[in-house]
């Protein structure tokens, strides 16, 4: 097989390819623009958008953990106006697929940043971060419930015509029962997992290494969880399913996107290989021909659980 069909094609949007770069390790899609052409990706997801601008948590707020880092970053960004001014005319530039992460404290504020970057060709679709564990308001308290999360979902729903992709919380009891909600109330898609809530002490000074005291738990350690998590989801729901934790090899995506995920997000390998997604796509294409499957189409969802 000379060459095999890396594209993927979900909520009406087609990705070169099914290997994005994660909301909050890609900053606007310049952050790694000295390493790479950022065109050779499916696409990637903005650090998150906030109605008014946030300076977010107080240092110190990243702590490496074994197979892992703990971040209490608190959604730092520049605010939607000054994303707007300043931020949107490079990514029109961009030849990839651009999602925007939207983040609020109450559902107002999501209202009003759908709202003011719905007329924005260079957005392609909206990331609705219900499941940030970093910040004392909104996020993760609309995506720890069903009915809540559900309940945003509607409101935006009726603001744009733009794919609504939910990104769900690990940090729940059932993911499945919120996943299912948010599609019922107008999800396009669901990306998963966001970070694990957990804690690092200094045992000489008996103290928090956070300055938050908690933060978010991402890397390799988190991987077979997300795994988990997206099988069950993807066995349940009709709509598309992204892949994301802990992915650092070509090895790691396939386990998602056999699992069930339709594309997967890149996040945290990234500060330790910059190119790491590159990595993944050839990695890809490589395990396709190796199996004969002519499009990654095939793979999505092939896992046998039975003899």
């Amino acid at each position: 097989m000379s060459d095999v069909n890396l594209a993927q094609t979900i909520c009406g949007l087609t990705f070169k390819n099914p290997v994005l770069a994660a909301s909050g390790t890609f900053g606007y899609g310049d952050a790694f623009a000295d390493f790479y052409d950022v065109s050779c990706l499916g696409g990637f997801v903005t650090k998150s958008v906030t109605l008014e601008p946030r300076a977010g948590n107080e240092p110190p707020r990243i702590i490496e953990t074994p197979s892992g880092m703990l971040n209490a970053i608190g959604l730092q960004n520049v605010g939607l106006n000054v994303f707007i001014d300043r931020i949107l005319p490079q990514l029109e530039t961009c030849d990839t697929t651009v999602i925007v992460n939207v983040a609020g404290t109450s559902a107002d504020d999501y209202k009003a940043v759908c709202r003011g970057l719905d007329g924005f060709g260079a957005v392609k679709a909206f990331e609705i971060n219900i499941s940030c564990p970093n910040v004392k308001e909104g996020c993760i308290t609309f995506g720890t419930s069903p009915s809540s999360a559900s309940s945003l979902v509607r409101v935006l729903r009726a603001e744009t015509g733009k794919p609504l992709i939910v990104k769900l919380s690990p940090n729940v009891t059932d993911i499945v029962e919120i996943a299912l909600a948010v599609e019922d109330d107008g999800a396009d898609a669901v990306s998963l997992i966001n970070t694990l809530t957990g804690m690092v002490v200094d045992v000489e000074l008996r103290r928090p290494m956070l300055a938050n005291v908690t933060g978010g738990l991402s890397g390799p350690a988190i991987r077979p969880v997300a795994v988990r998590m997206v099988y069950q989801v993807a066995r349940a729901v009709r709509i598309p399913v992204i892949g994301i934790g802990g992915i650092f090899c070509a090895r790691d995506a396939l386990e998602f996107i056999i699992a069930g995920a339709s594309l997967v997000q890149v996040g945290c390998g990234m500060f330790v290989k910059p190119k790491l997604p590159l990595e993944v796509i050839d990695g890809i294409r490589e395990y396709l021909k190796r199996h004969s499957l002519k499009s990654v189409t095939d793979l999505v969802g092939s896992i046998r659980t039975e003899e």
